[in-house]
């Protein structure tokens, strides 16, 4: 148990929802750049591909990116000689990564739909709503005391930053419980033996994946008619899709 000068001891459970949520920052800090390449990359065969066709793309990359993940992750811990700490040292590295892929995924949804994702509040809101699914919408609309469909352009676009960073209080202890648990499971499930954890892995991160599509969908809404701004307006470079 750590202590704290001003505070007294904190709680190991406290710590340890700090690092869940200290690990989404930095999956939500390494993608951000990465948003517009991504979007380009789904747009690559096809520069003027629609909105809608576009994201289209983005959802069968992140679950396929998904998917794979898990699956690779769960095989290598049945391999001959791989042993349980090997394997759970993978499973760690791989959280992170199905967290880089789900924020990347989320925030590039939101840029399609012409949401701003220059503020690192509006990401956290965007891509833990998205994650947590149907109880992260209505922390949200609760917070922020508004009603309708589409929180994703009717509450993070429009509301104060202030507003947002009481929505993330709520929703960061929502995803410590909710993702933290589920991520436990999954872990272990990836060690078991006999290439069973290759399949508990990849099914486990298609779920997830499947869960955060439809969430995307609730968010926004439906895809923009058109790109929404100059950004989207020239087709991607062989040069600048890459990535």
């Amino acid at each position: 148990m750590a202590t704290d000068a001003s505070d007294g001891p904190v709680p190991a459970a406290a710590l340890r929802g700090q690092r869940v949520l200290d690990v989404l920052d930095k999956a939500i800090d390494i993608q951000s750049p990465l948003v517009r390449k991504n979007i380009a990359r789904a747009r690559q065969r096809n520069p003027e591909a629609t909105p809608a066709q576009v994201i289209r793309n983005l959802e069968r990359m992140y679950v396929s990116a998904l998917t794979g993940t898990g699956a690779a992750v769960g095989g290598a811990a049945a391999a001959p000689g791989v042993g349980t700490g090997v394997a759970l040292a993978l499973s760690a590295g791989e959280a992170l990564s199905s967290l880089e892929l789900s924020a990347l995924f989320a925030l590039s949804i939101a840029e399609v739909h012409g949401v701003p994702i220059d503020e690192i509040e509006r990401r956290r809101t965007i891509v833990m709503g998205i994650l947590l699914g149907g109880s992260g919408s209505a922390t949200i609309a609760g917070v922020a005391e508004r009603t309708g469909q589409h929180w994703g352009r009717q509450i993070v676009a429009k509301v104060p930053v202030e507003t947002l960073r009481r929505i993330n209080k709520i929703l960061g202890k929502n995803f410590v419980t909710k993702y933290g648990t589920k991520q436990g499971i999954v872990v272990l499930g990836r060690v078991a033996p006999f290439g069973i954890g290759a399949v508990i892995g990849g099914g486990a991160n298609a779920g997830i994946a499947t869960l955060a599509v439809r969430a995307s969908r609730r968010a926004f809404g439906p895809p923009p008619t058109s790109w929404p701004g100059p950004t989207h307006s020239t087709p991607p470079t062989s040069e600048n899709a890459q990535g």
